[in-house]
């Protein structure tokens, strides 16, 4: 079986999980604003919460390719659960890329296993996601460091047994894998958000609160890399689960236009939404291409694979708001009834041009990594050398 194949196969596979074991609680979860709490051990049975990882701490080696697959189908029937597995997975991949071997040990098999689950403390009240800006502070004290200060919008931080907690010591950023049961750490639920509502924000509150010098990963002055990394990974969650929301708004919307009937003809048969359809369909083919070119190029260690993250998340989140949009448009009244799932869909939507940075971090980035390409090409072609080649950033595909 090629690898095409092995791959349709395997989102096959997600797609049945997802409908039986995800999607019948979708809108419970946003009522509720909490996942069931069946969710958790369906996952772990099936191998899905953390699947990367390598068989030694239960994982099943998956590529990153095939895990994009696995998020844009629980993405396309529930965002709060996608959202899980975002995070869930940032804290292990951080782990499992920077962690000693005591905390591998400690930690791994029992997030593949769903015994604890991990997110990521990065996002602060006063600095967002700007780890440049982060005011939650380290001191040396004894054998570890006492941590003070606040991190705010902590996806499954009601959920967590673990973080990953980005802080700064003595002027040098540091990131520690924090236990949940830590004397000093303080975990209040949030609510009333926009949209993926089932995902369990938190707030968390270091108040003197001791960790071991051995709970660091990395090295002191590491903790932005550290951050990055599962920032990373994120990201790419966040474009895949992104497609699956705009695959979930044109399900809705076909099957609404083909059995509702407007000025005597069904919705399909008018001109217009045809249009918003085909709009659909063209930006869901061209948001899971991008994505599987960056999937594969993380798989391959190509070092283009930043950018195209980057380019990925950005497209893939503006076209499921694209999606969304036109799907409740479809729906007309409709549409903005919590009864019929577009509602939802255009809340979560929104989330996703705002989660592991905004729609306009996005676009400065994928610019400034544009410019210094063509910096170095510049620098690296003769003087009297024709205009170099456009950039491979659009063209990569699989």
């Amino acid at each position: 079986m090629d690898a095409k194949t092995r791959l349709m196969h395997k989102q096959a596979e997600f797609r049945r999980f997802a409908l039986e074991h995800v999607a019948p609680y979708a809108a419970v979860h946003d009522r509720t604003e909490a996942i069931s709490g069946h969710t958790v051990p369906s996952l772990a049975q099936h191998g899905y919460l953390a699947p990367f990882l390598p068989p030694q701490w239960q994982g099943a080696g998956m590529d990153m390719l095939t895990l994009g697959a696995l998020h844009e189908e629980i993405g396309r029937a529930c965002s709060a659960v996608r959202s899980l597995l975002t995070v869930h997975g940032m804290a292990a991949h951080a782990i499992l890329r920077w962690g000693s071997a005591e905390q591998r040990e400690r930690w791994l098999a029992a997030l593949a296993a769903g015994r604890v689950l991990g997110a990521l403390a990065v996002s602060e009240p006063n600095a967002g996601s700007d780890i440049g800006g982060v005011e939650t502070e380290a001191r040396p004290a004894g054998e570890g460091f006492v941590l003070n200060g606040r991190k705010k919008w902590i996806t499954c931080g009601q959920l967590a047994g673990v973080f990953i907690v980005l802080a700064h010591s003595e002027g040098k950023p540091v990131a520690f894998a924090v236990d949940r049961a830590s004397p000093g750490l303080r975990v209040e639920a949030l609510q009333g958000v926009t949209g993926t509502r089932g995902s369990m924000l938190a707030l968390l509150s270091f108040e003197d609160c001791f960790v071991h010098r051995r709970e660091m990963l990395g090295r002191p002055g590491f903790g932005n890399v550290v951050a990055l990394s599962a920032l990373g990974f994120g990201r790419y969650s966040v474009a895949c689960g992104s497609v699956g929301i705009a695959q979930a708004c044109l399900d809705a919307s076909l099957a609404y236009a083909d059995k509702t009937v407007r000025f005597g003809a069904a919705l399909r048969e008018h001109q217009l939404i045809q249009q918003m359809i085909t709009d659909m369909v063209t930006d869901i083919a061209a948001a899971r291409l991008l994505c599987q070119s960056a999937g594969a190029m993380i798989d391959d260690k190509d070092a283009r694979e930043i950018q195209h993250t980057f380019i990925a998340k950005y497209y893939a989140s503006t076209a499921a708001m694209r999606a969304a949009n036109n799907a409740v448009q479809i729906h007309g009244a409709n549409g903005c009834s919590s009864d019929y799932p577009v509602e939802r869909y255009m809340r979560d939507a929104k989330v996703m041009e705002i989660i592991e940075g905004s729609t306009q971090i996005q676009q400065t980035t994928i610019a400034g990594l544009e410019f210094q390409e063509f910096e170095r090409r510049r620098r690296a072609a003769p003087a009297a050398a024709a205009p170099a080649a456009p950039s491979d950033a659009g063209l990569a595909c699989l």
